[in-house]
């Protein structure tokens, strides 16, 4: 029997000790790999086709069957999406604070069941519905928008589904990454290629959901659609709770969220404080795991021991409600650091957004069908998906090792340059998308025609793209500019960008109905200027882009701080990953020399 713990912490337990469902020491031959990760992560794949099957066709059913204006749709679906994001910062602190990542996730997706079957209900049950509009009244605006009561269950469903799949979002691949020994190389191996091939299963579930689920809630029903994305987490459910006796658990070690609000709470109780003459005589100075920074002083003051408490016992000092460390103050700096290049990244969703909005409604004025056969305008969303696994595949297998040729640098291309470039593409889509409404509603208005649909495909496109390089780079950002102590903070950071960049769609979309006097976004496309507000986002993320690069060129990796000569015996910069390949070159070579 082969146990997987690690020794050596004077805490008496490591970041990497893992326990069976009895609380017991797991057994490595028993518990954990492939098995265990995928009951697991089947709930996010379960949540995915959930949350896509709902958001990517909602606007459609709001306009068409609610009679909900077009705006105010959007509107909907984006702080739906933007609180499912931000929902998912208080799942990753009651999995970090107080309930471990299992018993989260399986509360969140027991959560987001029960949310389904509520939007199924609110779908089937007739009087949650206003009364059927003809095309006669429709084209006069004569329809009874639905009211407050028969919203009631419709929101009461969608924010309960956003409270578990923030939850199931913000956990599920943590607890995924639990079940692999990072200290074996071949269970770590075993992990890397999982999750290569896990993201690629979901986005192919999210491909079912836009297809598939989408068609039937079009051609068969709301209630058959939305009722098989429920019975898809009701099983995910029972499979995860299944295998409860195969996982590996970890115990909660507290959330770094306590941490930081802690510091700041501490530095500004201590404002009138003087700085010390020295910054070795602030709080286990010495003891710091992490170098002392000048920058963001005023958070220094944390670490500042009152003169009441610098002679006394050393419980005072170690009470972190009364004094913090320095090593926690530039965690704390490092956390508030990112900021910046996280703002700049808020306006990439804010585009994004709008694929499942506007865009779709968009689909509904074109023409969408292939014969006889009619698409239905949420299943345009495909051509999105599969841009995303198209560019991800092709910036791994292609882009990535040119650019290694190209730089010899080892790690390609930067996680900002990646930022970056899913920047670029996310203006030219609302470029594109702005030329080709503005085509489309010109063949409507003065030819009476429809163009085909399938002119939303470049935008589709562009937006795919940008999501390839941006998803990628942000995540990895994070992860690793974050403090070692705070990582699970980069999922947190990842999932608030998403969040704002919803609800500042929603800011704009109100603030531009209100100031056009509703004559830019309505629900009749042919009678508004929807291109205007793509030009709008166009303009917008020109200026973004700008100020990401004032900020990204500001910036300095945390690990760019070896020093190296190069062949001139110039010193240079070099970050970890070159000394950590550099030295598995070496390694190689050695066990080369040295034989099997």
């Amino acid at each position: 029997m082969v146990l997987v713990s690690t020794h050596g912490e004077k805490d008496g337990g490591s970041d990497r000790t893992v326990y069976d469902f009895r609380g017991n020491l797991a057994d490595k031959s028993k518990t954990g790999g492939w098995l265990a990760a995928g009951l697991g992560l089947g709930v996010e794949l379960s949540e995915r086709i959930c949350v896509m099957g709902i958001s990517m066709n909602l606007v459609t059913y709001l306009v068409q069957y609610l009679h909900i204006p077009s705006a105010k749709s959007a509107t909907i679906v984006t702080n739906f999406m933007g609180t499912l994001n931000l929902l998912g910062l208080l799942g990753g602190f009651l999995a970090d604070a107080k309930f471990g990542r299992y018993l989260t996730v399986a509360i969140s997706a027991t959560i987001t069941a029960i949310g389904v079957v509520m939007l199924t209900l609110s779908t089937i049950i007739p009087s949650m519905r206003p009364p059927h509009c003809d095309d006669f009244r429709n084209l006069h605006h004569q329809c009874i928008e639905a009211d407050g009561n028969q919203l009631a269950l419709l929101y009461a469903a969608l924010y309960t589904i956003a409270l578990g799949g923030g939850g199931i979002k913000s956990n599920v691949s943590g607890f995924g990454s639990d079940q692999f020994d990072v200290s074996d190389p071949k269970e770590e191996k075993a992990m890397v290629f999982f999750f290569n091939r896990f993201y690629f299963g979901i986005s192919l579930g999210s491909l079912f959901a836009v297809i598939v689920l989408v068609y039937i809630q079009d051609n068969v029903g709301r209630g058959w659609g939305y009722g098989i994305s429920a019975g898809t987490m009701i099983i995910a459910v029972i499979i995860l709770l299944c295998g409860t006796p195969f996982y590996r658990f970890k115990k909660p070690k507290g959330s770094p969220l306590t941490v930081i609000w802690r510091v700041i709470l501490l530095a500004w109780k201590k404002r009138n404080h003087p700085y010390p003459s020295d910054p070795s005589l602030l709080n286990k100075y010495s003891e710091a795991t992490v170098p002392f920074t000048e920058k963001l002083k005023c958070l220094d003051k944390a670490a500042i021991v009152d003169k009441e408490n610098y002679n006394a016992s050393d419980e005072n000092k170690n009470n972190h409600w009364i004094v913090s460390t320095v090593t926690e103050v530039e965690e704390v700096k490092m956390v508030l650091k990112l900021i910046p290049i996280w703002s700049t990244c808020i306006l990439f969703w804010t585009i994004y957004s709008q694929m499942t909005t506007f865009t779709i409604e968009q689909a509904t004025f074109m023409k969408r069908n292939i014969g006889s056969f009619v698409i239905p305008s949420g299943s345009f969303s495909t051509f999105l998906f599969i841009s995303i696994l198209l560019f991800t595949s092709l910036n791994e297998k292609l882009f990535v090792p040119l650019v290694r040729r190209l730089t010899h640098n080892p790690v390609g291309i930067t996680s900002l340059q990646r930022v970056g470039i899913g920047l670029v593409f996310s203006m030219a889509a609302m470029v594109a998308a702005a030329v080709i409404e503005k085509q489309r509603r010109e063949h409507a208005v003065h030819n009476e025609t429809m163009i085909s649909a399938f002119w939303l495909v470049p935008q589709f496109f562009l937006v795919g793209a940008g999501e390839a390089f941006a998803y990628v780079g942000q995540l990895e950002f994070f992860i690793r500019e974050a403090p070692e102590k705070m990582k699970s903070m980069s999922t947190g950071l990842f999932l608030s960008s998403l969040s704002m960049g919803f609800f500042v769609s929603s800011l704009l979309v109100s603030l531009v109905d209100e100031v056009t006097k509703r004559s830019w976004l309505r629900s009749n496309l042919n009678k508004g200027m929807l291109d205007n507000f793509y030009w709008l986002l166009a303009v917008l993320g020109l200026i973004n882009f700008g100020v990401f690069l004032v900020f990204a060129s500001r910036h300095q990796y945390k690990d760019m701080h070896f020093i190296g000569l190069n062949d001139s015996g110039e010193k240079e910069l070099k970050t970890t990953n070159d000394v950590t390949a550099e030295r598995l070159e070496e390694k190689i070579t050695i066990e080369a020399m040295e034989g099997p």
